[in-house]
């Protein structure tokens, strides 16, 4: 055999430049269109079919079914996508595959590229010397485009010629000719050759040229195309390893779509494979039972049409299979770790400005659900039970007579500074290392601001904390009245936006929030108005006076700042505008 150790290493170097081209020119694309094809990902899967053509549209422009699936499955493990959702995508995503395989055949074998190829890299070379990040990109998908095709040339040409190497087809005669085993043979092998390059484009590029070459027959090319649509779900299976229970589930939901596809395929496989022949024979093609140079072709065709046919067999059934991989892969809850340690932030949700938005946000109101929540109710001696219960604020501090002897300052080093740390740096990464759109880099201010006024909350309950004390069963009735009146107020604040956040009409607790925050603007100046009334009748001393008119600053701040963070991570609204906030808030978000 006159193929040598140089003669392989050349393939595989053919190869590799081929998966080099595919990368640059899906990455140029990832980066041109990026921010607007997550956006849609993110939105238009509302129905099956509209998330069969989302996911066939991103595809087809950035030309890697796999880039679409570990998109899917990152958006899933941030919960952007339900399970159905992102079956849908993936169906449109293998379809949408199928444009590679129809590229390589007509300008890789029907179109001679190589004459083409270097000046095409010399073009988009030139683009990438203009200031314009768009400009760049351009050339980086011209230069990925051209390189694609370079190797694609190199690897026909690196392929052993089988009149030189009459012992290649002696080698493979052993193994074409055992009928169905041969099929199940080689689609093991496609299976496998896609799980060892992680691309299936070039494992297709891979089955066209031995076809062209006349290594092997169409039927067991069609067996490797099938095994290839097995072994490119390997990739997402990978990137689920490491994630929560929703990657799981969509990684495996695209493994048991892929490989129920192939078993009905593989009943049907001869009849098929007639059918497709007489496709190609009305496209004007020759047969591939024929004329090798036409099996190309079919292939493409065969691709194409099974994954079509596949798509809109299943897609009736994503409910039974969404309700198979709900029991591979049962629900997990959040992990019972300590409150310091982050639920959502990891070095995973920074790939995509969707996903760490997305983690940011949960983290955010992890956080104010839990710990904030918590801290402010037992500062101020009540339990949470009683805040969102259905009875009266008034009879709630009629009843929460205990003193909790809560250490808010501990309270906070133990169950908010860490957090808020993490959630501070994840969002400063997140906006210098991702490509934000104006929106997004406002969600994440957004967030990092509530974030802010946070830990602000606890130190005005702190603050009010220690003479809610104090005054708690006080003799002088008049000084226990004034603090009821500000216990009061936070139960209320809290119980509505408990409701606004966990109500199906939030607009009505919105209204309410925004008529109790008139209300501290009015209480504030009516508040100090009462405390003096009450100095000029010697029904306070100075001191109660000088902690009442402190603690009526406390609890304005404390009321507008949680109203505030209610806004700006539960509401649908511009929270600059709309919500009210404050100029100098808004000064401050921007800031942030």
């Amino acid at each position: 055999m006159q193929y040598g150790l140089t003669d392989i290493l050349q393939l595989i170097g053919a190869l590799g430049l081929f998966l080099f081209g595919m990368k640059v020119m899906s990455d140029a694309l990832l980066l041109l269109a990026g921010n607007k094809m997550r956006s849609i990902l993110a939105t238009m899967t509302s129905n099956r079919f509209l998330g069969i053509t989302t996911g066939f549209l991103i595809t087809s422009i950035i030309q890697s079914s796999s880039a679409t699936t570990l998109m899917v499955v990152s958006f899933s493990n941030a919960s952007l996508l339900t399970l159905a959702e992102s079956v849908s995508v993936i169906m449109g995503a293998n379809i949408g595959t199928t444009i590679t395989a129809w590229l390589i055949t007509i300008l890789g074998f029907k179109v001679s590229m190589s004459s083409i190829a270097l000046p095409l890299v010399g073009f988009g070379f030139l683009f990438t010397f203009s200031k314009k990040q768009n400009n760049k990109n351009w050339g980086g998908f011209i230069i990925g485009f051209a390189l694609l095709f370079i190797g694609l040339q190199f690897l026909k040409e690196a392929m052993p010629n089988i009149n030189e190497n009459p012992e290649i087809l002696e080698f493979l005669g052993r193994y074409t000719d055992m009928g169905f085993l041969s099929v199940l043979l080689f689609l093991f092998i496609g299976t496998l050759l896609t799980v060892i390059i992680q691309s299936s484009s070039a494992t297709m590029a891979l089955t066209l040229i031995m076809t062209a070459q006349g290594w092997i027959p169409f039927e067991l090319a069609a067996a490797m195309v099938l095994g290839e649509n097995i072994g490119t779900t390997i990739t997402a299976n990978i990137a689920a390893f490491v994630a929560n229970y929703q990657a799981k589930r969509t990684a495996r939901a695209h493994l048991i779509f892929n490989i129920l596809g192939v078993i009905w395929m593989l009943i049907l496989f001869y009849p098929f494979l007639s059918m497709i022949s007489w496709l190609a024979g009305q496209m004007g093609s020759a047969s591939p039972y024929v004329d090798a140079a036409a099996i190309p072709v079919a292939i493409s065709l065969f691709h194409t049409v099974f994954n079509i046919l596949n798509t809109f067999l299943l897609v009736w059934f994503i409910t039974p299979i969404v309700k198979i991989v709900e029991k591979i892969v049962p629900e997990k809850a959040i992990e019972e770790v300590p409150m310091e340690v982050p639920k959502f932030l990891n070095k995973r949700i920074l790939r995509y400005p969707e996903t760490a938005i997305s983690s940011l946000e949960k983290e955010a109101k992890y956080l104010f659900e839990n710990a904030i929540f918590e801290i402010v109710a037992h500062a101020l001696n009540f339990h949470r039970g009683d805040i969102i219960s259905s009875k009266k604020p008034k009879k709630v501090v009629k009843k929460s007579t205990e003193d909790f002897k809560t250490d808010v300052r501990a309270l906070y080093l133990t169950k908010v500074k860490t957090i808020y740390g993490k959630i501070i740096k994840y969002a400063t990464t997140c906006q210098s290392a991702l490509k934000l759109s104006e929106a997004q880099n406002r969600r994440v201010m957004e967030i990092k601001f509530a974030s802010r006024n946070m830990v602000e909350i606890i130190r005005d309950v702190g603050e009010l904390s220690r003479n809610v004390s104090l005054f708690l069963n006080a003799e002088n009735p008049y000084i226990q009245k004034e603090y009821s009146k500000f216990r009061k107020m936070v139960v209320k604040v809290l119980r509505v936006i408990y409701l606004f956040r966990t109500e199906e009409e939030p607009d009505v607790y919105y209204q309410k929030l925004l008529e109790i925050r008139r209300q501290v603007k009015e209480n504030s100046r009516k508040g100090n108005r009462q405390i003096d009334e009450l100095i000029r009748k010697n029904l306070i001393t100075t001191d109660m006076a000088s902690s009442l008119f402190n603690d009526n600053d406390n609890l304005n701040d404390l009321v507008k700042k949680l109203i505030s963070v209610a806004e700006l991570l539960y509401g649908s609204r511009d929270s600059l505008t709309e919500n009210g906030v404050k100029d100098k808030d808004a000064t401050a978000l921007k800031s942030a």
